[in-house]
């Protein structure tokens, strides 16, 4: 990082010695110094695998600048001489040269280039990795709190814009500063009156860029955070889309969708507005400094004391400069929304997770018979002062089936995320074993557990690629036995390709209950010491329900399972229930026991069954 470093200083330099600093608003100068070394700080590392190409490509840019200054001298000498005199052998060797300086400069171009480019490719490959990672790294507070749109913005647009930034920077960054102090100095040597206009047109041109910069910045950070709203109300579309058009809510969403594009378009415009500002301004500038000098070089002409092959030169410098500050003033405007994203990246980067593993190596468990244990946990979400769980306290034993019932938003699968540590309790401990789930490693604790969601989650492969999600290593034989249990063989079986059979990503392809019924079979086929069914029997028909709950219990005696389910038949027959109301266990015991003593879980079977099933089951 050492010569990276020493790099980002000479950028400094050059700018100072080109007046930049000293002559525009100190406040935008000190505020993209900060940008700069903050953020390079954290991202230049990804570019430690191309410090070669970061090098050769800047280079290679140094190098085209050099031979672009020589062009004006020898224009100067073909008019000087060559015209002058009438030397035709001269003219066609300076053309021969000139020839040569623009093959040289163009090869050299064409070198930057690719370098530049191969390392820009690279960094933001390994910057994507690296955050893709990160993300994965995070618990499940820090991406409820940060939006699955907004991380897809910062993993896709975000990252995209600051890779065209780094190609950008090491192709221009140094190149046109030097253009522009060398053009400057290079008139100088031509005549010391005529390059004054020089002196004072630069620092104007630079007050612009950065004024216009400064104003730029705040405004692409609105700009990337109304994208993150509108890529959010695009998910929440196609992930709705059948809810949308079952309700006829096309048109309201239609329209909200148009709002929210508005008002990033406004935005856009009116920072697209602002930039656009720079081109017309800087030729005004640079316009009113060649009339200057064309005025000047042409009095100095007059007097005898410079040639006219010199005025050119001049006029041939400032048009350098010209096309320089335009291309710095684009690269400044990209740099801002570079860094604009930058900034956002390191957000989630600082991000760190709530849930880490302590332990190095797996605690020796206790030999009791209760395997899971909560002992008065409560428990809230980030930010809220209310418990979502309040001073639960029950134990299950090992190989036993604990039913969770309860109303809606009453805890029950905030209770199930407790176990595996998607969430950690606040007060209590949660214990498995004998043991707090705090002190395993968390791999080690969450290879225990098999999980089924309440929302059935599939990927895009075959249903054995799918299934092996579960096991990397099963065999053909342990994924027809896990299928077997979830009611999910017959279904398959009778697929053409059998196992082989595709699933879209999603799941699209298959029914609600089809999904749900693989998805437990996913979560089987490791042979988990603990179950957790989520509500995963939702879009199953009572039948195929009852025969799943029959399977499971004569497949998992080794296994202790939690069902979390709102239907009383799904439960009824485990070994114990535990009854939920707003976040407080309301009962806890057997289905007859609850009947008896529970007033909430009577009410909610009531509401279900029909009396004589209540008291008969």
């Amino acid at each position: 990082m050492g010569s990276e470093k020493r790099g980002i200083i000479k950028i400094y330099l050059l700018y100072a010695c080109m007046g930049i600093y000293k002559n525009t608003p100190l406040k935008a100068a000190a505020d993209l110094e900060r940008s700069l070394s903050v953020t390079m700080k954290k991202l230049l590392r990804y570019l430690k695998n191309y410090k070669k190409e970061s090098v050769i490509a800047p280079l290679f840019k140094m190098l085209e600048a050099s031979f672009e200054l020589f062009v004006p001298l020898v224009i100067a000498n073909i008019i000087d001489i060559g015209i002058i005199n009438e030397d035709m052998g001269y003219i066609g060797k300076m053309g021969c040269i000139l020839i040569l300086l623009g093959i040289v400069g163009l090869a050299c171009s064409l070198t930057a280039q690719y370098f530049a480019a191969k390392a820009a490719v690279g960094f933001g490959s390994a910057l994507r990795k690296e955050l893709f990672s990160h993300i994965n790294s995070l618990s499940y507070e820090e991406i409820d709190k940060t939006g699955t749109s907004t991380l897809v913005t910062r993993m896709t647009s975000d990252i995209n814009q600051i890779q065209s930034g780094v190609n950008l920077v090491l192709r221009l960054f140094l190149r046109s500063p030097f253009i522009v102090a060398g053009a400057m100095i290079m008139a100088f040597t031509i005549d010391v009156k005529a390059a004054l206009v020089f002196v004072v047109a630069i620092p104007l041109l630079a007050l612009v860029v950065f004024g216009i910069m400064a104003a730029s910045i705040p405004l692409y950070k609105k700009v990337q955070r109304q994208l993150d709203k509108v890529l959010l109300i695009t998910r929440e579309n196609l992930n709705g889309v059948r809810v949308i058009r079952s309700v006829c809510r096309q048109k309201h969403e239609i329209e909200t969708f148009e709002d929210t594009n508005a008002s990033l378009m406004k935005l856009q415009v009116f920072v697209g507005k602002i930039s656009a500002f720079l081109n017309p301004v800087t030729y005004i500038i640079v316009n009113a400094a060649l009339i200057a000098i064309i005025w000047i070089g042409g009095l100095q002409v007059d007097e005898g004391i410079i040639t006219q092959g010199a005025v050119i030169a001049l006029v041939n410098y400032m048009s350098q400069i010209l096309v320089e500050l335009i291309k710095l003033a684009n690269l400044i405007i990209n740099i801002t929304k570079s860094l604009a994203c930058a900034n956002r990246l390191n957000e989630i980067f600082d991000l760190s997770p709530s849930i880490t593993s302590s332990a190095s190596a797996v605690p020796e468990t206790k030999n009791q018979e209760d395997a899971i244990v909560f002992k008065h946990i409560s428990f809230a979400y980030g930010g809220s002062k209310e418990y979502s769980l309040e001073d639960i306290d029950f134990s299950v034993k090992k190989g036993e089936t604990l039913g969770i019932i309860g109303g809606t938003g009453s805890g029950k699968s905030t209770l199930a995320n407790l176990l595996p540590r998607f969430y950690d309790v606040e007060k209590g401990e949660v214990m498995i074993n004998g043991v707090n789930v705090k002190d395993f490693p968390i791999h080690a604790l969450r290879s225990k557990f098999g999980i089924v969601p309440q929302r059935a989650v599939l990927f895009k492969g075959s249903i054995r690629e799918n299934i092996r999600f579960g096991k990397e290593d099963a065999s053909e034989e342990e994924i027809i036995q896990a299928l077997k249990t979830a009611q999910a063989y017959d279904f398959v079986k009778n697929k053409k390709e059998g196992l082989d059979a595709f699933v879209e990503q999603g799941g699209t392809n298959l029914s609600g209950g089809q999904k749900q019924r693989l998805t437990i079979a996913r979560a089987l086929v490791g042979s988990p010491e603990f179950l957790i069914l989520d509500d995963s029997a939702s879009a199953l028909d009572f039948a195929t329900d009852a025969a799943l709950r029959k399977a499971l219990h004569e497949n998992t005696r080794n296994c202790t399972v939690l069902i979390v389910s709102q239907r009383a038949t799904t439960i009824k027959d485990a070994d114990k229930i535990l009854v939920l109301d707003d976040g407080k266990a309301a009962g806890f015991g057997t289905h007859k026991e609850l009947l008896e003593q529970c007033d909430v879980y009577r009410e909610i079977c009531l509401s279900q069954l029909s009396k004589e099933e209540v008291i008969g089951a």
